[in-house]
Order: structure tokens, then C-alpha cells, then sequence
């Protein structure tokens, strides 16, 4: 992923449609209005109607944001920064991430817009039910609670000054867009770059 040139204003357009472009911005409680309920009844159908035990629920949805932690690194280490060589496929990384990179204080896209959220939200409890059956009721809400944990706390660094005691996540966050890109690729926890050796060192602020 190329960026010529950071720019702390304004904003990219991405599509000469105007619907089109619409359709790439969001808003926080626009994410929250259609993952919270999401998350609310899935626990519930799990709970009353599949009859899982309250401490399997809980372990399962405490697992889901656990590996949501894992996933967030993974996807953003090796999908978002890919190298590519293609047109299109630079197309896709730039519209994908690299507009975050070129416009970071764009605060309308912090979040991945509504429709291409749901449509992948859709596939991957799609494999989550797959894989463990009725549990994915449980262990799925963490996953996405875990993605909204992200959101936000991705809205949070690039939309406010950091609490003292998250200092380190902003810092991290903004090494790897000013000047460490190949480091800090976890955004809602540090945990994943310190096993993998990508903090970005004290020396790079």
C-alpha cells in the first residue's frame, strides 16, 4: 500500500456516483444501532433457545474478543498493508485502507460502512456456525463486540486526546501512520505486536 503524500484535512472521494460515495461513509452509533441488538438477540436465542449453560455463554463471548484481537492484527498486518502490483488491485487496498492512511482524520471512515460490514459479518458467522455449531451464538457476539471495541477505540485515537493511561495505544497508532507503517498494527490492543515484534520502538516518536 502506496500514499504519496498524508493529509490531515479533507477528505478522499472515492466514487463518482453520489450514492456510491454515501455508501463509504458511516458514523459510530450507526455501527452501534445495528451491532448491539445483533449481539443482544444472538446471546438470547443461544441462552433460551439453544440452552447454553450462563458460564459456557460467557466464556464463548470473552473467547470472541479475544480472537477478534488476533484477527484485527492478522487483517491489518497482511490484507490491508498487502503489497500489490495490479491497477485494480492497488484500487481495491487504496479504497480498502490506504484512504485511512492518505486522509487519517477523515472521521467518517474510522468504521467499515454498514453494507460491506454486514455483508462480510454475514460470511464470517457464516464459517463461526460451521465450525461450532450452536455455540457460534455465543462466541460470535464477543467477535463483533470485540470489533466494535476496535471501532471505537479506532474513532477514539484519531478523533480525541489520548487518557492518560491509553497513551501507549495512541502513540502506537499514530507511529504506524506517520512514521513506522510497517509496525503498531494493533489498534484496540498492543498484545499481538509485542508477540509478534512489531511494536514501534520509542526511538521512531
Amino acid at each position: 500500500m502506496e500514499v504519496d503524500k498524508i493529509k490531515n484535512k479533507g477528505q478522499a472521494r472515492l466514487f463518482r456516483n453520489d450514492y456510491m460515495e454515501m455508501m463509504t461513509k458511516t458514523h459510530p452509533f450507526v455501527i452501534y444501532s445495528i451491532y448491539f441488538p445483533i449481539i443482544a438477540f444472538m446471546l438470547y436465542r443461544g441462552a433460551t433457545q439453544r440452552g447454553i449453560p450462563a458460564g459456557t455463554e460467557a466464556l464463548l463471548f470473552i473467547s470472541g474478543i479475544l480472537f477478534w484481537s488476533f484477527f484485527e492484527y492478522l487483517m491489518h498486518r497482511y490484507l490491508f498493508h498487502m503489497i500489490v502490483e495490479s491497477p485494480k488491485a492497488k484500487r481495491f487496498v487504496y479504497t480498502m485502507h490506504g484512504v485511512h492512511h492518505e486522509y487519517p482524520r477523515d472521521k467518517e471512515r474510522l468504521f467499515m460502512p454498514p453494507v460491506p460490514s454486514l455483508i462480510v459479518s454475514c460470511i464470517l458467522f457464516g464459517i463461526t456456525y460451521f465450525l461450532m455449531g450452536w455455540y457460534a451464538l455465543s462466541f460470535f457476539p464477543g467477535f463483533v463486540f470485540g470489533y466494535i471495541i476496535y471501532g471505537s477505540m479506532h474513532y477514539a485515537i484519531h478523533s480525541f486526546s489520548p487518557p492518560r493511561f491509553m497513551k501507549a495505544l495512541w502513540r502506537n497508532h499514530h507511529l504506524h501512520h506517520y512514521k513506522a507503517p510497517e509496525k503498531g498494527f494493533g489498534v484496540s490492543s498492543v498484545l499481538w505486536d509485542i508477540v509478534f515484534g512489531t511494536v514501534p520502538k520509542k526511538e521512531e516518536s
